[in-house]
């Protein structure tokens, strides 16, 4: 929920610098930034309910019987599979809580001062946000039941968490500098398949 609400501000901030003389020529990075906060926006809330869902499936799976083999077999396989969503789930969320700080730091020193400290406190509510999605996928991890999978998660986590990190406070320092920078670079033109 915080990151859904980071995102509102990213598209808000993108709002209130969309059709500004003096944020003209950042008009394509407002239409990008500001789509991309009220798709996140959706994305994260529709995550919140999954990450609930994937929760409920695996306190299912820690209830289920165990008194005979064949009930502690079920139960284990059930167990593991409903971790593996119940990992998955927040995993995307720090994945999008990463295109979040990513908007917001494109924002930064190109939008509307009087709106830039929105910028700053997306860039924190995405960074707590991308904490606890983190902590959420690393407590699911020893009920995978497979260290390969789990060691592949702990560095995705780990490369997320510092993506975000970076950004974020990229994001927090244009900010703080008060300053108009330079438009985006235009996207560079992938060609066609062969």
């Amino acid at each position: 929920m915080a990151a859904a609400l980071a995102a509102g501000l990213v598209a808000m901030v993108a709002g209130l610098s969309a059709d500004r003389p003096a944020y003209a020529r950042f008009a394509d990075t407002h239409a990008r930034a500001g789509g991309a906060g009220r798709a996140l926006a959706m994305t994260l809330l529709g995550l919140a309910d999954a990450d609930a869902a994937a929760y409920g499936a695996f306190a299912a799976a820690m209830k289920l019987p165990r008194v005979t083999d064949q009930e502690k077999a079920a139960r284990s396989a059930a167990i593991r599979a409903a971790a593996v969503a119940a990992a998955e789930v927040p995993l995307q969320t720090l994945e999008a809580c990463r295109d979040l700080v990513v908007a917001a730091e494109a924002l930064a020193g190109r939008s509307n001062r009087n709106a830039a400290s929105d910028l700053a406190v997306a860039s924190r509510l995405a960074e707590a946000a991308a904490h606890g999605a983190a902590e959420n996928v690393m407590v699911n991890l020893p009920a995978l039941g497979d260290e390969e999978r789990a060691d592949g998660l702990r560095g995705r986590v780990a490369t997320l968490l510092a993506e975000v990190a970076d950004h974020a406070e990229s994001t927090r320092a244009f900010v703080e500098l008060g300053e108009l920078r330079d438009p985006e670079p235009e996207p560079t033109p992938t060609p066609p398949p062969a």
